[in-house]
């Protein structure tokens, strides 16, 4: 195996299995090692959002996850002893074209490993990061017993104990939130509908039982439960399983006795940190490395993921000497505001579950359970967890305003839908199935020439013209590898150029 690479990705989680997978289809050479001695079997987290799935659709590694998948997820919280609120997560939207995984993480992992093979990349497993030294030129990074590898680049995506992001010297500054949460995947024998997964809101705090995928014949299931007054007790298997079958029986009534069984334990803190910054010259960060809150709301997979796609695309620019390195500060700019956001809703969302006190009971009661079975407010929680609606409109790359028009939807920055398209070929294809490692301009054959040959300038031969149906040949829409909105506006203009030549040279748009 060769001791040098263009980018070296410390971690082998969703975050730098999907950034490893990015680059390779813009033609990087990427090594991943990982310090774990292989892949995880424990389940972890057990949902990925909609934008998460999106994103393994452009990687090429959907897969058949939709069809092993559960098609939703179901919370049901019980206030009293009777079920309040029916929470429905999943679909985002009518026509949704990439709804929720329900699976655990070990088999979306496990997907993009095998993608990741395809390219041509296997995880380096048992090999830890031990020192990096950086130079103007590139980054040497020692591994066990002392071998050295030489990348252009380092990006550390192993985790809240980041080792990289201690070696670059970044600081993550957070704090704890709660006391301690025990979590196990056990066999259990109840009758509890498995369509869905359900929590029981208790004055000791809430309880979580969410049905493993598998079908109705599976008996697996994912406990969760807060433990107040605890503090960082080493519980052994045997006695997380104990508490579970008291707390199943003081907070949900269940018969605890039929609790078999862990498959998997655990206790954890929840913790609230976001690093000072995602980059340190040539060391950059992604996934739980830069930031980590909350499990309330699943959104630990897709946040990761998301920050892979983004800088997958800036990074290949740079070492391709198509951008200069002003181009990745704008990766922080666009990402750092959204983990903000995470933490912030995550935290509120933990706050909310584990208060005490009779306001608070008599708040969620009479005000907050009615509100949360509202159609309405339904389809905006699960808009906000799938991550759909993700804009970079007020980040550096967008272009103020609407070049045609401000009441005109998507605006730069914005997240463009899989639109049904036809290639130069004719053929009928999905935008989304086109990028991943391609910029996609939206243009007429009368109107895609001179945008074509104003975006190849810039972007070299990583631009694909596609034709939605109906579109108008005044105008032309230029999409990014992640699927968000660059630049539109009329051909033959000039204000193409402009903004590549303002985006990719000095990380700023110019209209």
């Amino acid at each position: 195996m060769a001791d040098s690479a263009e980018v070296l990705v410390v971690g082998a989680g969703p975050a730098g299995l999907a950034l490893a997978c990015a680059l390779r289809l813009h033609g990087v050479t990427v090594r991943v090692v990982d310090q774990a001695p292989g892949p995880a079997t424990t389940s972890r987290a057990n949902i990925l959002h909609a934008r998460g799935a999106e994103v393994l659709d452009r990687l090429g590694a959907l897969g058949d996850l939709p069809g092993r998948s559960a098609p939703s997820l179901v919370l049901t919280t019980y206030i009293g002893g009777r079920a309040a609120i029916v929470t429905r997560f999943g679909e985002a939207g009518p026509g949704t074209p990439k709804p929720a995984l329900v699976l655990p993480q070990t088999d979306i992992e496990a997907q993009l490993r095998a993608r990741l093979a395809e390219l041509g990349v296997d995880v380096e497993w048992g090999t830890a990061l031990t020192d990096l030294a950086e130079d103007d030129h590139g980054v040497t990074a020692v591994l066990d017993g002392g071998r050295k590898v030489r990348a252009g680049w380092l990006a550390g995506c192993d985790g809240s104990h980041s080792t990289v992001r201690k070696l670059a010297g970044i600081p993550f500054p957070g704090a704890p939130l709660t006391d301690q949460w025990l979590l196990a995947d056990v066999h259990a024998g109840w009758d509890l509908a498995r369509a869905g997964g359900h929590g029981w809101a208790h004055r000791d705090g809430p309880l979580f039982a969410m049905p493993m995928p598998g079908g109705e014949s599976d008996d697996r299931w994912r406990l969760m439960a807060y433990l107040p007054g605890a503090k960082d007790e080493q519980l052994t298997e045997p006695e997380i399983l104990t508490a579970f079958r008291r707390l199943v029986g003081e907070r949900a009534g269940l018969d605890g006795e039929k609790v078999r069984d862990a498959v998997w334990a655990s206790v954890f803190r929840v913790h609230r940190r976001l690093a000072d910054a995602y980059r340190r010259g040539r060391v950059l960060l992604a996934g739980d490395a830069a930031h980590i809150h909350s499990p309330m709301g699943g959104q630990g997979m897709v946040t990761g993921m998301g920050d892979a796609e983004n800088l997958a695309w800036k990074l290949a620019l740079v070492i391709q000497g198509h951008a200069g390195e002003r181009l990745l500060d704008t990766y922080q700019d666009e990402r750092r505001p959204l983990a903000t956001e995470v933490l912030r809703n995550t935290s509120a969302t933990t706050r909310l579950q584990i208060g005490d006190g009779p306001l608070l009971r008599l708040l969620i009661k009479w005000v907050l359970a009615p509100l949360g079975n509202h159609p309405a407010v339904q389809r905006r929680a699960t808009q906000i967890a799938s991550q759909l609606g993700v804009s970079y409109r007020r980040g550096p790359l967008a272009v103020r305003g609407s070049l045609l028009g401000s009441g005109r939807r998507p605006r730069s920055g914005d997240r463009v839908p899989d639109l049904r398209c036809v290639d130069t070929d004719g053929d009928v294809t999905r935008l989304h199935a086109e990028l991943g490692g391609r910029w996609a301009l939206l243009a007429t054959a009368r109107a895609a020439p001179a945008c074509r040959s104003e975006a190849g300038a810039s972007l070299g031969d990583r631009v694909v013209v596609l034709t939605p149906a109906g579109w108008p040949d005044d105008e032309v829409w230029l999409v990014r590898p992640d699927a968000h909105l660059a630049w539109r506006g009329r051909p033959a203009s000039g204000g193409l150029g402009r903004w590549l030549r303002g985006a990719l040279q000095h990380g700023r748009a110019q209209p």
